[in-house]
């Protein structure tokens, strides 16, 4: 099934400007990348909390906000930023129920003035007349038809709001944005015109997209439901799902707040997830994750990345780096990329990940994350340069010829096993200690910045031939069976003659 709209990357941000000249000095990100679909017939309800952008997402997808980036498709056609005349067009399917109906309705015109105004407007004449067709609208609302002749302040709080949906209505569109339509009345009426809007959706067919901050409300009229946090969606699932295993954070923190109607349940405490802190400023929020400030499962990660909303589980979708009951779930992780390239040799090339058996040569191409060990097989040929993270160990088995130039950072250590013939060219940082295992025959040139340190003792004393004479500059010097050349900060080749 085709989506009736379909909203990709929705962007608006309002400018901060200040000064004589009024110079743009930042920007209000109250809508920052909104996707999703809503498809004919349903209810796409919308929950977050006050300041989330819910109303303006509203607004850009009716069209009365020009969106700073992102499309805004309507039955396949991008209205994204068309002008007045081709908006027209438009209008007749597209209409809003607002969410104060007190400051909806203009008070110097009668109820037959303002219901009957689309008609005006788009110069369309209902058959029987406007006046006949505007009581119909009225007493489909379940107002009375005699009330043709009233203004807006003679009548209650819930009427006023089903006269703007009569208004919403008079056109007989395909979708229909209700911007918390219920939040300003009292429960009794609430009911009231919530039912109503089922009735109506079955009756013509109605497309839906229900703002709302009562989760009680949004399961009640809702399909599938998305969870909005500092201008993004955060989650996106079907009601069932949503309700009854909640993948995001924040999501379960919402479903927490919610009275559970059960007599069953009288004296049992609920688990009340409370946030602390407060909802940061759309002007500057925060890196990585927007939630990772008030969330108890957050980690480096989420500090420094923002998830994206990913499909999970089939219809549902979920921006998270640790996602709640994810029982069975594999969520993608961060990898860091570590190259190992091959001399140029014409032989079999292997994928990038693939294993590489004894005897052949390969160039290959790994990802290794934090910790991790890279093994090159026995009788693999491989020049290699790994850009190994803190902790990790480069392992090269016995046999394997391989002139290697590793760069490795504090605290890590370069094993060679026992009979490897390597010449090693290693970069030692700050801290960073090569050990060569007994019995290794390695010419070695080591280039040891200011503060490194030459193990001493077993590691760097064994098939030592000779004894060790220390130079005037404080640098040891071995005769071993291999020539070595030590270059440091201070002097290069052997020690100088007393």
């Amino acid at each position: 099934m085709e989506p009736l709209l379909k909203v990709t990357g929705l962007q608006k941000h309002f400018p901060i400007r200040k000064g004589l000249l009024q110079r743009q000095s930042g920007a209000v990100k109250a809508v920052d990348g909104l996707d999703f679909e809503v498809y004919p017939g349903e209810t796409l309800g919308i929950v977050g909390e006050s300041g989330c952008g819910k109303s303006t997402m509203g607004r850009l997808i009716t069209r009365l906000l020009e969106p700073t980036g992102g499309t805004v498709e309507f039955q396949g056609k991008d209205i994204s930023h068309l002008g007045v005349s081709g908006m027209r067009p438009f209008r007749r399917d597209i209409q809003m129920i607002f969410q104060d109906p007190y400051g909806s309705l203009n008070p110097r015109h009668t109820v037959g003035t303002i219901v009957s105004a689309p008609f005006r407007l788009q110069g369309v004449e209902p058959e029987g007349g406007v006046k006949k067709e505007v009581q119909r609208l009225l007493g489909l609302v379940g107002l009375n038809p005699e009330h043709y002749n009233r203004y807006p302040h003679e009548f209650s709080g819930g009427q006023r709001q089903r006269i703007g949906i009569a208004r919403a209505l008079a056109l007989k569109p395909k979708l229909v944005v209700a911007d918390e339509p219920v939040s300003a009345l009292d429960v009794s009426i609430q009911a009231q015109v919530v039912n109503l809007l089922d009735d109506l959706q079955d009756e013509l067919g109605l497309t839906y997209v229900f703002i709302a901050h009562d989760l009680s409300v949004v399961r009640h009229v809702s399909d599938r439901i998305a969870v909005m946090y500092l201008g993004k969606i955060v989650e996106l699932a079907d009601r069932k799902s949503l309700y009854e295993a909640p993948m995001h954070p924040y999501t379960r923190a919402l479903m927490s707040a919610v009275p559970v109607p059960d007599p069953r349940r009288r004296g049992v405490k609920s688990e009340r997830i409370l946030l602390n802190g407060d909802v940061p400023s759309p002007i500057a929020p925060p890196p990585g994750c927007r939630f990772h400030t008030r969330c108890w499962k957050a980690t480096e990660v989420c500090k420094t990345q923002e998830p994206p909303l990913l499909e999970l589980r089939p219809g549902q979708r979920v921006a998270c780096h640790h996602p709640e009951n994810a029982e069975g779930v594999t969520v993608p992780g961060t990898r860091e990329s570590v190259e190992i390239t091959k001399r140029p040799e014409p032989t079999t090339p292997a994928a990038t990940g693939t294993e590489a058996s004894a005897g052949t040569e390969t160039p290959v191409k790994a990802e290794a994350s934090v910790g991790s060990v890279a093994e090159v097989p026995t009788g693999v040929e491989t020049s290699a340069k790994a850009e190994l993270p803190v902790g990790s160990v480069a392992e090269v088995p016995t046999g394997v010829e391989t002139p290697v130039k590793a760069e490795l950072p504090v605290g890590s250590v370069a094993e060679v096993p026992t009979g490897v013939e390597t010449p090693v060219k290693a970069e030692a940082s700050v801290g960073a200690v090569a050990e060569a295992s007994a019995g290794t025959e390695t010419p070695a040139k080591a280039e040891k910045p200011a503060g490194a340190e030459a193990a001493t003792g077993p590691e760097a004393s064994a098939a030592t031939d000779g004894p060790a004479g220390t130079g005037p500059e404080g640098k040891a010097s071995a005769e071993t069976d291999g020539p070595a050349e030590a270059a440091g900060p201070a002097a290069e080749g052997d020690a100088p003659k007393a």
